[in-house]
């Protein structure tokens, strides 16, 4: 056999066991990709001012799963999002709805007059009538658990998936990391798909979850960077040049004054909210105004925070939420590569598997 004999020789065993390996992929996610309407059951995040139609629409074109953020939309708003969405993209995509909305019915029922196919309930346990609302009008109604009796719950509720984020994740998180998220809920919601969201920016931990059971995985913080993001060149700058240690989670500094913690990148608006805290305790603890007024005075910081960084690149000032997998965000890439690294670092994981499989 000559030289170029066996160079193709190796070169088809090789497309051979890359061929396996996806055809493994494909076995191990099926349940997310057939619920999903995908190639991939790979979800974006719905991150509010980044998940917007460019964003969401690129995720779908190239074989993921998209997520619009509505944030604090008016259903009019929506509406023209969701159009603009559908007019880059034929493929199915989902809308990310805030159960605190105070026009959250609305809201579904706008999601269910443009034909989305897939509703997804965050920021807190969903009022029963919104899960009813979105599947009687035909839609598949994904809802977010933080632990095994909530995810039950939603599950008898008719919710048609479960997402279960851990600690790691960006913007509002709770006490819990994903890993132990997986290891608890994974065993145990089996009638519905579950995806697992938080910290995840690599192929080979995908492939993990997919391994404990999980039907896909979402990632948001990895996407911010994609080409087609409309996040501010500084606010992109910010997630490359950051480490894991670099996103933190916001500090409570009295109890009697409750905060919900949100992860992001320190800066001097993270300094200045722990300032303004010890300020407002200080003047309470005075006599100088009262609970009601302290409380609002720090849930009010942040207003506007989010879009004075994403949008108007205020990085000093602004809220840089972020998730603990923003160290692995090392450039901005158009959001088909970053699926396809996914794939490929999957794969490349399975294909060592096969490989020492073989030689044991």
């Amino acid at each position: 056999m000559t030289q170029s004999e066996d160079v193709q020789t190796a070169e088809s065993s090789e497309s051979v066991a890359r061929a396996r390996a996806m055809t493994e992929l494909d076995r191990l996610w099926q349940r997310g990709t057939e619920f999903l309407g995908t190639r991939y059951a790979i979800m974006g995040g719905g991150m509010t001012w980044v998940s917007e139609r460019n964003l969401v629409s690129a995720i779908s074109n190239a074989g993921g799963f998209g997520v619009l953020a509505s944030g604090s939309m008016t259903p009019e708003l929506l509406a023209t999002e969701i159009k603009a969405t559908q007019a880059l993209t034929k493929a199915p995509f989902g809308v990310n709805l805030i159960t605190l909305h105070p026009q959250l019915l609305d809201l579904v029922d706008v999601c269910l007059q443009h034909r989305v196919s897939h509703i997804v309930l965050a920021g807190g346990l969903p009022p029963a009538a919104a899960i009813t609302r979105g599947k009687e009008g035909g839609a598949k109604v994904l809802c977010f658990a933080p632990a095994v009796v909530i995810a039950k719950k939603l599950v008898r509720a008719g919710a048609d998936a479960i997402v279960v984020e851990g600690m790691e994740a960006g913007g509002h998180i709770g006490p819990v990391s994903t890993s132990v998220l997986a290891q608890e809920i994974l065993p145990v919601i089996r009638d519905v798909p579950v995806f697992v969201a938080g910290g995840i920016g690599r192929g080979q931990a995908m492939l993990g979850y997919l391994d404990m059971g999980a039907a896909g995985v979402q990632l948001g913080t990895r996407f911010v960077c994609a080409t087609e993001s409309i996040a501010h060149p500084n606010f992109k700058k910010a997630f490359i040049r950051a480490a894991a240690r670099d996103a933190m989670p916001s500090v409570q500094l009295d109890p009697r004054f409750p905060v919900i913690p949100v992860r992001a990148l320190n800066n001097d608006g993270t300094r200045r909210f722990m300032e303004m805290q010890r300020d407002v305790v200080d003047r309470f603890n005075r006599g100088e105004i009262d609970q009601k007024a302290a409380q609002l005075e720090i849930e009010h910081f942040w207003a506007g925070a989010l879009r004075r960084a994403v949008i108007d690149g205020d990085v000093e000032n602004g809220s840089l939420m972020a998730g603990q997998s923003v160290g692995m965000v090392t450039r901005e890439q158009p959001t088909r590569e970053i699926i396809q690294e996914l794939i490929d670092e999957a794969i490349e994981a399975l294909l060592h598997r096969q490989a020492t499989s073989r030689s044991s």
